[in-house]
Parts: C-alpha cells; sequence; structure tokens
C-alpha cells in the first residue's frame, strides 16, 4: 500500500530546456493516473517507465493551454501504440469543458486519423476516449484506488478542480492531493485534510512582482505563492508537502532558498527537485 508521485513536468507556460510543462504521474494499486500533460509530457513519461498506452487514466485541472499542452500527442500515441483489439477508452476526467477541448483535438488531428485508419486495416475507428466532466465528488473507485474531486480557485479561470487519490489495500490507507493552480481556499483544505501528501504549484511572488511587464505581473492574482502552498499544507494537516510548476524556475543551488520560503508556514517535510523526482507516500498512522 504505497502511492508513488513523480513530477513529470514541473515547468511554467515559458519554454525551459530543462523542465517540461506541467504533468505528474501517480501510481497506484497497479494503476497509472496522469494529472494535467504539459509540453513534453510523453518523453517525461518515457523517462519514467511508462508510455501512453500504460496511462489508466487523465485527470485535468484546468483547461490553462499549459496544463493540456500535449493532449493530442498523448490521445494518437496511445492510439496507434495499442495494438490489442477492442482497445479500451482513455478515461478522461476534468472540469466542465473538457469534453468540448477533447472532441476539438479530435478534429485538429482529424486529417491524421483518418490517414492512419486508411492505412492500418486493424484501426477501425478514431481514439477511443470516455470523457466525464466534474466540479465534486468521487470519480473513480477501481482495485483499491478512490480518486475525488474538489473545486479551486483560479479565477477567472473557472471552474478548476484539484484531485485526492486514495489507496487502500489491507494495510491501510494512503493518499495524495494534487491541488492543480489556484489561491489559498476553504475547499482545497477540506480536500487536503490529513492527506499523506500534497502537490501544489508555486510561484515566487517576491520575484514576479518585480518584473517590468504588467501581464506577467498579474499571474500573481491567481497563484499560490510558496509561503501560501505551505500554508495550505499546514492548515490541511498533510504529511508532505511537494512543490512543483514552479514559477520562475528554481535556478541551480536556490533549491533550499525556495525550501527554506514553505518551511517558514509548514514544518513537515517539503520535496522539491527538477522533472522526474519521486516522493513515495505511504499509510500515515
Amino acid at each position: 500500500m504505497t502511492i508513488e508521485i513523480t513530477l513529470l513536468g514541473t515547468g511554467s507556460p515559458i519554454p525551459d530546456p530543462n523542465r517540461a510543462g506541467p504533468a505528474t504521474l501517480v501510481r497506484a494499486g497497479g494503476q497509472q493516473l496522469l494529472i494535467d500533460c504539459g509540453r513534453g509530457v510523453l518523453q517525461r513519461l518515457a523517462a519514467a517507465g511508462g508510455s501512453a498506452n500504460t496511462v489508466s487514466a487523465l485527470l485535468l485541472t484546468h483547461l490553462h493551454s499549459d496544463h493540456i499542452a500535449d493532449l493530442g500527442d498523448l490521445l494518437i500515441t496511445r492510439w496507434v501504440t495499442t495494438f490489442g483489439p477492442d482497445a479500451t477508452p482513455l478515461p478522461i476526467i476534468g472540469p466542465p469543458g473538457t469534453a468540448e477541448v477533447v472532441e476539438a483535438m479530435l478534429r485538429a488531428f482529424g486529417y491524421d486519423i483518418g490517414y492512419r485508419m486508411a492505412h492500418h486495416d486493424d484501426l477501425t475507428g478514431p481514439p477511443p476516449v470516455e470523457v466525464s466532466e466534474h466540479t465534486t465528488g468521487q470519480v473513480w473507485d477501481r482495485d483499491g484506488v478512490r480518486i475525488t474531486v474538489g473545486p479551486t480557485d483560479h479565477r477567472p479561470v473557472a471552474p478548476t478542480i484539484g484531485f485526492r487519490i486514495e489507496h487502500t489495500d489491507a494495510d491501510g490507507t494512503a493518499s495524495v492531493v494534487l491541488a492543480g493552480d489556484t489561491v489559498p481556499c476553504d475547499s482545497l483544505d477540506e480536500l487536503a485534510a490529513g492527506a499523506g501528501a500534497l502537490v501544489h504549484t508555486v510561484i515566487r511572488k517576491d520575484i514576479v512582482e518585480a518584473l517590468p511587464q504588467q501581464r506577467i505581473r498579474e499571474i500573481c492574482d491567481y497563484h499560490s505563492s510558496v509561503a501560501e502552498a505551505a500554508a495550505t499544507a499546514r492548515r490541511a494537516g498533510v504529511g508532505t508537502l511537494v512543490l512543483t510548476h514552479y514559477i520562475p524556475a528554481i535556478a541551480p543551488g536556490q533549491e533550499e532558498q525556495w525550501r527554506e520560503l514553505a518551511a517558514a508556514e509548514f514544518d513537515g517535510p517539503i520535496e522539491l527537485g527538477d522533472d522526474l523526482h519521486r516522493v513515495e507516500v505511504t499509510a500515515r498512522g
């Protein structure tokens, strides 16, 4: 009874040669759950020992471009690398609007899909998907793994959601919450309450607010700072805080500076790192 978290992509909307776009892989109970699918996700997934056709479900926190940039690549690659008959549809769980985005993405790849179906007799239909839209409640219950959705606050992006993933067996229950982009809010505190780990996106508001471009400074309005994310972890009583989606990217040698900002608000373990950083979560006593 363990949950393994892999930070597939820890970057931001600004292309970074060392960081892929926002994406996290959660392995639990033999299932591989992909949370968001930012730029470069399939390369990072391959480096983590996974592939498009081993993803059990795609969970989308919201529909900002940096969090869905490689949705089309995931859909097409899964389709063409799944060779068994009657391929299982990819479950995609996200906020309202997700079905429209997935449908539009498949239309955008319509020519490609048509070419491949004309060339390969065993591809008899377009990529199979099973989309469901939620803002709250339990959305998944398979083989000891449960997923619950709760609203977050990333306005004017709305609705946005976070995910709580729990894995239960005879030894107990391990749990992780993935917040996505959000400012502090009561609903996230409730979703994260008592979780073994909280994966939270963060920005350095002290750095961003000093930049001359107003459009960049405005991102402070709807993201949590390092200290705010840590305060959320403290209020929710989580075991470990895992930071990701760093804005700006953490410069080499500055890791402890970021950790100290979080430690001023949260006295538990604090994890941060480059792409492919892994964290194991077990049941809390």
